[in-house]
Formats: C-alpha cells, structure tokens, sequence
C-alpha cells in the first residue's frame, strides 16, 4: 500500500473544509492597513490556519500577506504552496459561486480548481502524515498565499521573514510537472480621450483573463447606428446596441479565458474596439483607440505591435488585453504578456514602449516576472515523477506552461504539479461555473499525500 492512499481516509473533512473556504468571497485587493490584500482574504487565511491548528498543525501568520502550516522538525525544509485568493466571480453562473454545489460527479464554486480545492487537500495531506506520526528528515510546511491573482506580492513578503525551501511544488497547474514557465509582464498604457466618438468604455475585471463583456456609450448619428447594427450581424461575438439621447451604448459579449491561454476566448474589448473602427474609421477614434486597433486589434500573439516570438522550451508568446476604461477625460489599457522561458522581457517592454509613444500614449511597466526554468535531470522531478508514476501506473510528463505560478518563487527549487490531469475538461478557471472532477481531485489528493512524504523523507 502506498502511503497516499491513507488521504481516502480524509475525504468528508476535504470536501466540507472546501465548503467553508469556498464560502469566503476571497477577492485579493490592495489594502491600506492590517489586512494587505482586503478583509475576505484575511477571513480566507484566518479560516485556513484555524483549521490546521484543529488538526494539531503548527501554523503561523505572517502578516496576512500568507501563513503555513507546519509538520515536522530540522533545519531543511519543503514545502506545498497553494492561494486561498480567487479571481472575481463574474456574471453567468448556473450555481452560487461561492457556494461548494455538488453535482454530476463535480465540485462546483470559485476557487474550487484555482487554487483552494488543491489548498484543502495539501492541508489534509499534512494532517495525515502528523496522524500516522511519520518521522522525517526536514520540516515540511503548506504555504497559503493572499496575493496570488494580483501579482504575487504576498511571497516575497512571506520569504522575507521565513525560510526559503530546499525543494517544493505548487498545486496550481496540472501534471505531470512543469518544470518551465514563461515569463510574465504587466504593463499599462494611458492616455487622453481625444475621441469624438467615445465618450466612456468599460471591460475587463483583472489583467489576467479575457474580459468577457465590454460596454461603451459613444456619440453618433442615427444613420451611424444602422450602420453599426448592419456590422454587428457579420461579427464574431454578440452585440446590444441601445440608442441613447446622442448617440448609442453598446454592450459587447465575448467569452472569458485565462490570460495564458488567450486565443481559448472572446475578448469582448477587442472586438468592440474593431466594430467601432469598421463603422467610424480608426482615425476618427482618437489616438489611444486608433492605438487599441491597430497595435493590439485581435491578435493574442502580440504580432501587431511587433512582439511575436517564441522557443522550444515553452512555446509563443501571448499577448492579453485585459482591462480596458475610458472616461470624458481620460483612458487606460492594461495588458498581461507571457514570453518565451529563454528570453528576456526587457526587449519586448521597450517595443511596446516605443510604439505606445508614437501615438502620444504613457508606457508604464507594471511587472516583469523571470520566467522559471528547472532541468529535467533534477532530483526534485525524478521524486515527483515517481510519486505520480507509483500512484497512477502511468509515466509523469513533464512540460512548460503560460501561467504564472507560486514555482518561479521558489528560485529554482521548485515547480508546480497537479492538480489537473490530462484529458479532464476545462475546470473553468477564471471563467464562469469553475468546477473540478471530484474523481481527478481525489486522485490528485492521493498523489499529493505521496509526494509530500516522500519530500518528507528523502535522505
């Protein structure tokens, strides 16, 4: 028997602890005060530590940023790093979104795939190694973020203070294992709204996902609106065009995706914009939606503006718009750019720069991620193969990916790991009705139990 099956034992408590974090509206959100990432966040990690600590855990917070849980004693450590933070909820869910619904074989509710189901089960993990008293070489601890969604802020705080690990994984990806993931760059650009047409536009809710739905109020003709209403049958996505005192709002309904995968949706902003330039001209826009059009326009790879690249290790480069607003006065765009593992961001920041300017338009690099690059050779990959190897009767892969996770802050000592398997659909993440398959999350349970005793244990 291997010791990940003893996790079975734990399954009612997973699924009713997922129920109580699931229940925590965890939006992170910049915060002055005691609780940097707001007070639900707060809530999430207050509510996670509890729970440790009634399974016998050492547990500490720091400083809300994130906290452990802890088993184990000596001077090496590993660790399990999963988010208690989520994505909005957004609009169209067929079941309360933080409400754990339970049906057709799924688990249903924000955060249940990215990242709290996997959290729960790291934790449940820990409290059956301390429940069968295993004696192991290092400390092992599970790592809860705050800030995870909104840039990852919240480990570079929380290493600060504790100690950074010897070998690790993040249960936020899908297996086998990725050992590679592409750089991220956060980037804005501003400018005034010198538009004759555009009065305000609104989409998108976090830089890093497809805005699902855009809306703008624009001034225009009544012959304009019939020219509008004829383009809008041969789009792509579905428009409402409502006439207003001077002019028309309309409302753009694409689908929404993760930003590392942005060609999966509908980037309602996007193609908003390009309805507007088909009817009005992209130079009758302003500067900054002539910009919009011509340099971003629907392109996911970033080849309008002249960033489109990539490599062996991990693929193309994505491109993302993901917020959009303008007002009377004003406009901003913010934009999220997974590159190539081998490359550096700084080239591609300075192109955009350049091209921002030459419209007029403000540059602003938010954030620029290294990408995370761990040899295949590494003792860490061969330990966590065989753990999945040993568990599923099957040979761990091992990839590359867009998303950006708690691994790149491991310093290459660590790669994110399940919990996703391949062949499930889409868990939604980021996307309305998020769900995961409670057979592939107990699956994922048992492998996480092996791997984290055997990080415990290894000489």
């Amino acid at each position: 028997m291997l010791f990940g099956e003893k996790i079975l034992a734990y399954w009612d408590d997973i699924l009713s602890d997922l129920g109580k974090l699931v229940a925590v509206p965890s939006v992170a959100t910049p915060t002055p005060g005691p609780h940097p990432f707001g007070d639900d966040c707060a809530k999430a990690l207050d509510t996670v530590l509890a729970m440790a600590e009634g399974y016998g855990l050492k547990t500490k917070n720091v400083d809300y940023y994130a906290g452990h849980a802890e088993y184990g004693e000596g001077e090496g450590n590993a660790v399990v790093m999963a988010h208690v933070d989520v994505v909005p909820a957004g609009e169209g869910w067929d079941t309360e979104p933080y409400q754990l619904v339970i049906a057709d074989g799924r688990a249903f509710g924000r955060g249940v795939a990215d990242d709290k189901g996997a959290a729960i089960v790291a934790l449940h993990c820990l409290r059956a190694l301390k429940d069968a008293g295993v004696q192991g070489k290092r400390k092992l601890r599970v790592i809860f973020g705050c800030g995870e969604e909104i840039g990852m802020a919240d480990i570079p705080h929380y290493f600060a203070q504790e100690q950074l690990p010897d070998m690790g994984f993040t249960p936020d990806s899908s297996y086998g294992i990725c050992h590679c993931e592409k750089g991220i760059i956060n980037l804005r650009v501003t400018g005034r709204n010198d538009s004759p047409v555009v009065k305000t536009f609104s989409a998108g809710t976090v830089s890093n996902a497809v805005p699902a739905k855009a809306l703008c109020e624009i001034r225009c003709t009544a012959a304009d609106r019939e020219k509008l209403l004829r383009a809008a049958e041969s789009a792509a996505i579905g428009f409402e065009i409502t006439p207003t005192e001077d002019g028309a709002s309309i409302l753009a309904k694409g689908r929404a995706s993760h930003a590392a995968f942005p060609q999966n949706g509908q980037n309602a902003a996007a193609h908003l914009v390009k309805l507007l330039a088909q009817v009005f001209g992209a130079e009758s826009l302003g500067s900054f939606f002539a910009f919009v059009f011509d340099k971003i326009g629907l392109a996911t790879d970033g080849s309008n503006i002249g960033v489109q690249c990539a490599d062996e290790s991990s693929g193309p480069l994505t491109f993302n718009l993901g917020l959009l607003s303008a007002d009377e006065t004003s406009c901003s765009l913010t934009v999220d750019i997974r590159y190539p593992a081998t490359l550096q961001g700084g080239p591609i920041s300075e192109t955009i720069r350049a091209a921002a300017e030459q419209y007029g338009l403000t540059y602003t690099l938010l954030s620029d991620a290294e990408p995370l690059y761990l040899p295949k050779e590494s003792p860490l990959i061969s330990l966590l193969s065989g753990a999945y190897r040993d568990v599923t009767g099957e040979d761990c892969t091992v990839f590359s990916m867009g998303g950006g996770t708690y691994a790149r802050q491991m310093h290459g000592r660590g790669v994110a790991f399940g919990p996703g398997f391949p062949g499930d659909e889409d868990g939604h993440e980021h996307d309305v009705n998020e769900r995961i398959h409670l057979d592939s999350l107990k699956r994922h349970a048992e492998i996480c139990l092996e791997a984290m005793y055997r990080m415990l244990t290894a000489d």
